[in-house]
């Protein structure tokens, strides 16, 4: 017996779809100008079927946006989505930067102090 609603599988996420090398290169392709997948498949070499799929994934995230003219799709970026990720990775970016201070704070201060501890040169002193 079929249930009584559809199973539908659930969209990508930006995350998952920012995962794969192939679909960041497509954002790249797509930041200053909307693409046939005809011309965005000539940058890959893998088949336009493959493209295809990729930019299904991106357009389930949201990142891309579908537009038919005449028998022809084209596709643009849709950079609204990405706030989510870079949201996210401010959190790290602070932890980023407190261990990166720290770093400079410590090679600074061991500078520091085998300047200190060095033996210092002086001049010939003449008896």
């Amino acid at each position: 017996m079929k249930p009584d609603h559809a199973i539908v599988s659930p969209k990508h996420d930006v995350f998952q779809a920012i995962a794969d090398p192939t679909r960041r290169s497509l954002l790249q392709l797509l930041v200053d100008q909307e693409l046939s997948v005809t011309v965005i498949s000539g940058h890959f070499p893998i088949s336009r079927t493959a493209v295809s799929k990729h930019l299904r994934i991106l357009a389930e995230a949201g990142l891309v946006r579908e537009r038919k003219v005449g028998r022809e799709t084209r596709y643009q970026l849709v950079s609204e989505p990405l706030l989510e990720l870079k949201s996210w990775l401010s959190y790290y970016e602070r932890h980023w930067e407190n261990k990166l201070a720290m770093l400079k704070h410590y090679v600074e201060s061991d500078n520091q102090d085998q300047v200190d501890n060095s033996p210092s040169i002086r001049p010939k002193q003449e008896y």
